[in-house]
């Protein structure tokens, strides 16, 4: 008996309150506590930001690393619609609603971090555009992406709802979608690595480049993207499915082209070290250096262990070597609009008890909401069961009980 995945897309059926999502409730609930309190009370109530660091967890976390987190549909879009990899079409609709909830969260942080949240609609008036600002072009993209991303899973929607739709037409409106969605990310996302170049020698010199670090944000993006593909995909065949499935072999490719991208990556890192003469810098005795060191040793061990002979068919190896990579590309991201940013002039800044639950209950939110919609909509790509060349399908709730 072999176990194959097909095209076609199926619920997967279950309990919808099981112990991940009982387990993480709390979390949700405390989060929207402190949402409420932070926009009645303002923000000073519920943060540690100041002068110095007008921005903090929320945005070095929830949006620049959960954005690039979210960059799984992108990255797959790229890889199906625009290199025709079509083989990898089974994992893009699980890895778009990832996308679309983690962009989703990054949007509601960038609310709760607005100071005068209230004027959060001047920036859909045209008389108030401030098109010289990079933070324009990136809540512009953002805001356009998540729609696209809705439009992109509303097939999966209707699936459900039984409202049937020509797939000629539908094919003809995605064209526009797809393109559009591809192209979007490709800007924001290079912005996001140009906010901190007007920091200037307030970001360590490891981090601050004013020409690679567009680059480099984009780069980390696709890293990140195709890790959450990976990461996503081995967690659901392991906690939910209780079945393997052969989508191991596809996240095997892919890390074929996930290698590029690492090796890309710490090539050029190490050449604008090299080009700028700062490689002094990496031999220091100090946190900035290890930080450093952390980056690029988490960023070599996938290439170590996707190389491995073994880790074709070890979804463990797999799901290891992804997660490292999550872990590389989150440290950079976190650095270099974060850890690595010192304002002078004595200002200090520790996320809040109040900071860390709103971030972690934006977690809790994203996760508890993908286990829901997993069972109750057609994300998940149905296998098939062959018996002696006959072909069964392979009833998703009952493989769950199994």
């Amino acid at each position: 008996m072999t176990i194959k995945t097909t095209h076609e897309a199926k619920p997967l059926g279950g309990r919808l309150l099981t112990w991940p999502v009982l387990l993480l409730a709390p979390f949700v609930a405390l989060c929207g506590l402190m949402i409420v309190k932070r926009l009645f009370m303002g923000i000073g109530a519920v943060s540690d930001l100041n002068g110095g660091y007008p921005w903090g967890l929320w945005i070095a976390f929830d949006l620049l690393v959960g954005t690039g987190l979210a960059c799984g549909g992108w990255a797959l879009a790229w890889t199906v619609y625009v290199f025709n990899r079509g083989e990898y079409h089974p994992l893009v609709r699980p890895a778009l609603l990832a996308s679309l909830f983690g962009y989703a969260l990054g949007g509601l942080s960038i609310t709760i971090d607005l100071g005068r949240y209230w004027n959060l609609p001047y920036i859909l008036l045209p008389g108030q555009f401030n098109t010289s600002s990079v933070l324009f072009e990136t809540a512009v993209c953002m805001t356009v992406y998540i729609g696209v991303m809705t439009l992109e899973f509303a097939p999966a929607t209707l699936e459900r709802l039984g409202w049937h739709v020509s797939l000629k037409r539908l094919n003809s409106i995605m064209f526009f979608i797809i393109g559009l969605g591809a192209l979007l990310p490709m800007m924001h996302q290079s912005s996001m690595g140009s906010l901190m170049i007007v920091a200037g020698n307030k970001v360590h010199p490891l981090w601050q480049s004013y020409e690679m670090l567009p680059l480099f944000s984009l780069l980390t993006a696709f890293i990140m993207g195709f890790s959450m593909v990976v990461f996503e995909g081995s967690l659901v065949q392991a906690g939910l499915r209780g079945a393997g499935g052969s989508e191991t072999s596809l996240f095997y490719r892919l890390t074929r082209i996930i290698n590029i991208f690492l090796i890309l990556f710490i090539a050029l890192r190490f050449g604008e070290l090299l080009f700028r003469h700062k490689t002094a810098y990496l031999w220091h005795l100090d946190r900035y250096a290890l930080s450093f060191w952390c980056e690029i040793l988490l960023m070599l061990l996938p290439l170590i262990i996707f190389n491995l002979k073994v880790s074709r068919h070890d979804a463990r190896l797999l799901f290891t070597g992804a997660l490292c990579m999550i872990l590389g590309a989150v440290l950079w991201r976190m650095d270099y609009s974060l850890l690595a940013f010192d304002p002078g002039n004595g200002y200090h800044y520790f996320p809040t008890a109040s900071e860390i639950l709103i971030s972690v209950g934006f977690l809790a939110m994203e996760v508890c909401a993908y286990i829901l919609l997993i069972r109750l909509l057609p994300v998940l790509p149905a296998h098939i069961v062959v018996h002696n060349h006959h072909q069964t399908e392979v009833d998703h709730e009952s493989a769950h009980h199994h």
